[in-house]
């Protein structure tokens, strides 16, 4: 058979270019279009006897069939089944081996090991029916057991290398994730780490406080300001009840972070605040995970915060998109037509602190004027 060589010369050129691109970063588009173009060069080696078979070609007709069987390799990772299907067309039309290889590879890399299994099985049957058709072996000395000793091999090597590079993409992803949720338990340790220090210092300040307002008061007994240490003695106790609630209530499961359906309450509450809000929700947010979700509300939630503090009255609009791989979070309001008659309180930091929630989950955030209205606009990756 004309093709035997080509066969054992695409499993030393797929080898070689492997562990070569195994050691460098190539992009993914240059590889998939190096793959067919491989594919292509390792066929064009057939073309002499391909010319010289009884299969209507010649040289140059034969070139052209085999460029379109290899270009059908540029949908091998969204579609591996199509070259999967036309390679099987040129096995039984061509008796070509080559691209059958190159197909089955894709569909144990793409698809994993249950339909590389079934694409090497499909290729046996497929193998055997056209060896016992007239004509194919050429070499009728040829005995099936010879036949399948070239054919099985071929298709079971190249199919169960794709299944372990699949394999080997799982554990890279597996790995990945896991150093993501590595760092996510770090950053919450030392989230929490803070927490207790806060509670602990901040909260025995505020005790020591309410105990000091509590002593002059009496002491004031009678006096002017006695009402206003007692006031202050309020505050203090109202202060170290509201930290506890905060940073102990936190770690309570119950208490956790809403997702989308908390957005209503939010706009709900800018609305008594005096603020009209707009809520234009995709309908596919609702099956982002928890962490995305929790970001697009604490997002949601400082912006509209924002909004109530610096543009009072003002319609706030707020836009949940997701477009391809990506989750947009667009937030605008107008500018108010007079400064507030009194400045509001504010620590300067809500926009950095989105900022940073948003960076640490591979976003960008983007916060300032454009057209004429404030706008606040995160972009996250809508993954889990």
């Amino acid at each position: 058979m004309h093709d035997k060589p080509t066969a054992s010369a695409a499993h030393r050129a797929w080898a070689a270019g492997r562990h070569w691109l195994e050691g460098r970063t190539v992009d993914r588009r240059a590889l998939d279009l190096l793959i067919p173009l491989i594919c292509f060069a390792l066929m064009l080696l057939d073309v002499p006897g391909l010319a010289e078979a009884d299969n209507a070609l010649n040289g140059i007709s034969a070139a052209a069939v085999l460029a379109v069987g290899a270009s059908s390799l540029l949908l091998r990772r969204r579609a591996p089944w199509i070259p999967y299907v036309i390679a099987l067309g040129f096995l039984g039309w061509l008796h070509e081996l080559t691209l059958i290889q190159f197909a089955l590879y894709s569909v144990g890399r793409y698809r994993g090991r249950a339909a590389a299994i079934v694409a090497t099985l499909g290729y046996g049957l497929f193998a055997y029916v056209m060896f016992l058709m007239p004509g194919w072996p050429e070499q009728q000395a040829d005995t099936l057991m010879e036949f399948l000793s070239l054919v099985v091999p071929i298709g079971v090597l190249a199919a169960g290398v794709g299944v372990a590079g699949y394999r080997q993409d799982l554990v890279r992803e597996l790995e990945v994730q896991r150093g993501r949720t590595a760092a996510l338990q770090a950053v919450q340790q030392e989230r929490l780490s803070v927490a207790r220090d806060v509670h602990d210092f901040v909260g025995r300040e505020l005790t020591l406080l309410a105990v000091r307002a509590e002593v002059l008061a009496v002491r004031a007994r009678g006096e002017a300001h006695q009402k206003d240490f007692d006031e202050l003695s309020d505050t203090a106790r109202k202060a170290h009840r509201i930290l506890n609630e905060i940073i102990v209530q936190r770690a309570r499961e119950k208490d956790a972070t809403p997702g989308i359906d908390g957005l209503a309450v939010l706009a709900s509450e800018g609305e008594q605040a005096g603020s009209r809000v707009v809520l234009d929700i995709d309908g596919r947010a609702g099956a982002l995970s928890p962490l995305r979700q929790a970001a697009v509300y604490r997002v949601v939630q400082e912006c509209l915060t924002n909004a109530v503090k610096h543009a009072p009255g003002q319609e706030v609009r707020v836009r949940i998109t997701l477009d391809g791989v990506h989750l947009r979070i667009e937030v605008c309001n107008d500018l108010p037509n007079t400064a507030p008659a009194k400045q509001p309180v504010s620590a300067g930091t809500g926009t950095f602190s989105m900022g940073e929630r948003v960076e640490s989950m591979g976003g960008t955030l983007e916060a300032g004027l454009h057209d004429g209205k404030y706008r606040v606009l995160a972009v996250l990756p809508a993954g889990v």
